[in-house]
């Protein structure tokens, strides 16, 4: 299993910072950037047979890269053509070292240039741009990312696609390098997390460069590629003396009207592990809720003392609210009441929405553990003046709401208030089915229940997610979801 430490995701500012310690440390930038070209030969080499491979370098040290790619390529036989974008004079440091040591002709890219010099080429070498751009493709490199696309040929990206942002994961503009396989060096970018970035990036190899890993101490780094190690270390197996009230128990607020959304929450706490597992909902959809599973403590609470008497037992610790519950005054008075019963609790849907037009209400109202939910859309409403990419708005809403956000997607990101964050890359598009949503915020209810902290809840619960709909594959319903469960954390345990 990766090490904890393998999962640090590092903004481009940190990653800039990386290499500057691994330089003040006394190895050579030159050196760093031999190893970081010579690891791009390698893997291109491992993967795609010899051919006339168009080698494009940027006028920074993505191009040094480049220039590296080109020369140990040339050395093994390949046939290798490479155009620079700028003048050679004007390259600087260690780019203008590895470029003097390129034997082969160097030819202008430009605009005009790009189709001579994709003629007859069966790969393409984007070393354009590091993940640290931050402006759109324009000139002869939006060309170039053009034409390589228009012509389908493969393209191996240096560090990430130029076109995309390192930081966000989008397209800087409307054009990008789509690549087949990405090197990047020393740890992932958020870029190659976040989509569309992901998407883009094709096959990722994170490749050892001979930085060293103490250069984290320095950068404290809080965001994180979402897989086991990040959580396992806490994750609540059951031991030969464990007794069911040793895993809590949940408390799940159904709706009349839409019972599917609570009792497929209910199943995925139970499925999940949680030791017990109440529903509470109006007294006219008690049957519904009493005959879809057996292991369900089903109890009507059709006003606030009724809620209330069920809150009083300390032994529920654990509350989700939303799924199906329905909007207006009543859900509100329902989440401020778990709110302030001193339980964690999980947020969903409904119990979002009902708080779009007055969102200030609801975060004065956090005060302990909490897990917020939203789509896109339920975030919008929410957090409508917050602006950026995914996991800057993520940050910033749980940083304003004092509670763990869950900013779901084919990349969702969990973040905490204080700051860290992890980005989640194992769903698959099968996921995106009604009800989904639902199991997710059982799940992590269930882990709440059983003691795991609210971020670490929300991040394990969503790789299960992503675990199980990968497992099944197309055609998945959100019924298949909980039941899945079992043979992902068999697996699990075995990690």
């Amino acid at each position: 299993m990766e090490s904890k430490e393998s999962l640090v995701v590092l903004s481009t500012g940190e990653m800039a910072r990386a290499d500057a310690a691994a330089v003040a440390g006394g190895i050579p930038g030159a050196v760093l950037m031999e190893n970081a070209g010579r690891a791009v030969a390698t893997a291109l080499r491992a993967r795609f047979t010899p051919r006339l491979t168009v080698v494009f370098c940027g006028p920074g040290n993505n191009g040094g890269d480049g220039f590296v790619v080109a020369r140990l390529l040339a050395e093994a036989g390949w046939p290798v053509r490479l155009a620079l974008l700028g003048k050679p004079e004007n390259l600087k440091g260690d780019a203008a070292h590895h470029a003097r040591l390129w034997p082969g002709p160097v030819a202008v890219l430009s605009p005009e240039a790009v189709p001579a010099l994709l003629q007859d080429a069966g790969l393409v070498i984007d070393a354009l741009f590091g993940a640290g751009l931050d402006r759109p493709l324009e000139g002869a490199a939006r060309s170039a990312a053009e034409a390589v696309t228009a012509a389908g040929l493969p393209a191996v990206a240096v560090d990430v696609p130029s076109g995309l942002s390192g930081d966000s994961g989008a397209v800087l503009g409307d054009t990008a390098f789509r690549a087949a396989l990405t090197v990047t060096f020393f740890r992932k970018k958020p870029g190659h997390l976040l989509l569309p970035g992901r998407s883009l990036c094709g096959e990722l190899a994170v490749a050892d460069i001979g930085i060293p890993g103490a250069v984290l101490d320095g950068i404290a780094p809080s965001t994180f590629e979402n897989a086991p190690p990040l959580w396992i270390g806490g994750y609540p197996w059951r031991g030969p003396s464990s007794h069911k009230y040793d895993f809590g128990h949940a408390l799940v607020l159904g709706g009349a009207d839409m019972t599917g959304a609570g009792r497929l929450a209910a199943r995925a706490a139970l499925r999940v592990g949680a030791g017990l597992v109440s529903v509470a909902c109006p007294r006219a959809a008690v049957p519904i809720y009493a005959q879809s599973s057996a292991s369900l403590i089903v109890a009507a609470a059709d006003t606030g003392e009724e809620f209330g008497a069920l809150l009083a037992d300390s032994r529920r610790n654990a509350i989700l609210a939303g799924p199906g519950l329905g909007l207006g005054e009543a859900t509100r008075d329902r989440v401020f009441a778990a709110l302030g019963a001193d339980k964690a609790v999980v947020l969903d849907a409904d119990a979002l929405t009902a708080f779009a037009d007055r969102p200030g209400e609801l975060f004065e109202a956090v005060t302990g553990p909490c897990v917020l939910t939203p789509h896109e859309g339920e975030f919008a409403r929410l957090f409508p003046e917050l602006e950026g990419g995914k996991l800057t708005r993520a940050r910033a809403a749980a940083a304003a709401s004092g509670a763990v956000v869950l900013l779901k997607g084919g990349d969702t990101v969990i973040a905490a208030p204080d700051g860290r964050a992890a980005i989640t890359g194992n769903a698959p598009p099968a996921l995106a089915t009604a009800g989904a949503g639902d199991v997710l915020a059982g799940l992590i209810v269930g882990l709440l229940a059983q003691g795991l902290d609210g971020f670490d809840a929300a991040c394990a619960a969503a790789w299960l997610h992503g675990e199980a709909g990968a497992n099944l594959g197309t055609g998945l319903i959100a019924d298949d979801l909980p039941e899945a469960m079992p043979t992902v954390l068999s697996r699990l345990s075995r990690l």
